[in-house]
């Protein structure tokens, strides 16, 4: 039996070759390949769920939280969505081959900037069990192969899911080793992908900060990365409370347990009492715990709203992924602004606001991949943005930032093409 270490090259090894491979095929051959992986999917729906069963019961023995729990859970309707959303990508247009830019230079060269495949992807992840199809699919599109290490808690799942995706590759002609999947949990595994610059030529950890710090620590090639999804909504005094209430309740309790989920609602002053009045009986319905400053507090104190708490300096810069917020009245939209800028985490901010001038200055000034006017930051998502799913969100700004699609999975070459020009 191979060591850990020499399992991991060979994979490296093996996504090299396919990588070679994969960077030639077609559009065509592509798209060919992701139905039959869609197919594929659907026909082994009974395999998967019974996997994935068997890492829900893990789960619960092993205390898992509810959220994370939501995360690790399939069922027939994930699945399909799983399977429709891999056909979404077969319907999308490949980048590669794409010319940016041509242009012709004073000596006659012909030069072309053009999209390629950027080579091995390594994907390290936690929990969710779609990310294996999201990632595998996206860069199969676009020509890259790809190295798959999840969590021990989706192990079962993301090998049954893996194994259905490498079927139905390979009866469309798929390149053999383009999507691979690393089937050992151990936690040194990590560090040997990121260690592994010789075949991997981007790594994606998606995950929690620990994961994330230790992929950056390690890795020997770029990542690309979110380290929090600390997302905030800023109640203007212009704003419509209802819309208001309506964006806060989805951005906070429609799944709260993602990246995108909001963790904070600044509220202005001179509407703080009546827009508490206003979510209070919606999120006491959904037991959302409030964590609230001094004045919040008290207001919400004579509405007895329950659960309740006085909020610390360290709740600004809490990501929950449950049903806890955070709540702060402020006097400005400068006020608003800056504590995005400090506490933030460049994921995903909003403004509530009638006022067009106020909208734009926050959506001018708050440096996030994403920025809402009026609308919930349940939305940074691939398949809302149309890019028919994601292999992660950045909040990085090299090269990739927000969710990240097909585009993001390619890089350029130059292309020159001359007549014998040389340089004097």
């Amino acid at each position: 039996m191979m060591s850990l270490q020499e399992d991991i090259l060979d994979y490296g090894r093996r996504a090299r070759l396919a990588a070679r491979s994969l960077a030639q095929l077609s559009a065509t051959r592509k798209n060919d390949a992701l139905l039959a992986m869609a197919d594929e999917i659907i026909a082994r729906t009974q395999v998967i769920l019974a996997a994935n069963e068997k890492d829900l019961v893990e789960a619960r023995s092993s205390g898992l939280s509810a959220a994370m729990i939501d995360r690790l859970l399939l069922d027939r309707q994930r699945l399909a969505e799983m399977a429709r959303g891999v056909r979404e990508v077969a319907a999308l247009p490949d980048p590669v081959g794409d010319v940016i830019r041509e242009w012709t230079s004073l000596n006659g060269l012909r030069i072309a900037k053009v999209r390629v495949p950027i080579g091995v992807v390594g994907i390290i992840y936690e929990s969710r069990p779609n990310v294996t199809s999201d990632a595998a699919v996206l860069c199969t599109k676009t020509g890259n192969a790809t190295i798959l290490r999840g969590g021990s808690e989706a192990i079962h799942t993301n090998i049954a899911i893996a194994e259905a995706l490498q079927q139905g590759g390979a009866w469309a002609g798929l390149p053999a080793d383009s999507v691979l999947l690393i089937p050992r949990t151990d936690r040194e595994a990590v560090r040997l992908m990121a260690e592994m610059d010789r075949y991997i030529d981007l790594i994606i950890p998606r995950g929690g900060k620990a994961l994330i710090e230790a992929v950056v620590d390690a890795a020997r090639m770029p990542v690309i990365k979110h380290s929090d999804g600390i997302c905030i909504v800023y109640v203007d005094r212009e704003a419509d409370l209802d819309m208001a209430v309506d964006i806060v309740t989805n951005a906070k309790t429609q799944r709260p347990g993602v990246c995108n989920a909001i963790e904070t609602v600044l509220v202005h002053r001179a509407i703080a009492p009546e827009f508490l009045r206003k979510l209070a009986p919606r999120f006491a319905e959904k037991k959302v715990e409030l964590r609230a400053d001094e004045t919040a507090f008290a207001e919400l104190a004579t509405l007895h709203y329950q659960p309740l708490q006085r909020a610390t300096e360290a709740d600004w810069s809490t990501e929950y992924l449950d049903l806890i917020l955070a709540l702060r009245v402020i006097d400005s939209p400068n006020e608003a602004i800056a504590h995005v800028g400090q506490f933030g985490s460049h994921h995903s901010d909003c403004i509530v606001t009638r006022d067009p001038a106020t909208a734009e200055q926050f959506l001018s000034e708050v440096d996030s991949a994403t920025v809402y006017w009026n609308a919930s930051t349940r939305f940074t998502d691939g398949g809302e943005f149309g890019f028919g799913a994601e292999i992660g969100i950045s909040t990085d700004k090299l090269h990739a930032r927000g969710p990240m699609g097909l585009e993001e999975l390619t890089t350029y070459k130059y292309v020159i093409r001359g007549s014998g020009q040389v340089r004097s």
